[in-house]
């Protein structure tokens, strides 16, 4: 079951494939956010940052999850 939602294909890639873009897309801005906060400290506040970064590890450790149960 795990495996056919892993492999479920969105034009024509597999699932966790965007999966594993998408976290890495949100560890990256989070990882920024800090430097875009001194350029623009009214858009980019530390409660964003906490947000991205609860986000990104809940994304990251389903991409984990989905690629440990392909091999179940």
């Amino acid at each position: 079951m795990f495996t056919q939602i892993a492999f479920f294909p969105i034009l024509g890639k597999p699932l966790i494939m965007y999966g594993g873009i998408f976290t890495l897309a949100l560890m990256l801005f989070a990882a920024a956010i800090p430097s875009l906060q001194k350029k623009w400290p009214a858009r980019f506040n530390f409660r964003l940052h906490v947000v991205v970064a609860r986000v990104a590890i809940v994304l990251a450790l389903l991409h984990g999850f989905l690629g440990m149960m392909i091999y179940l």
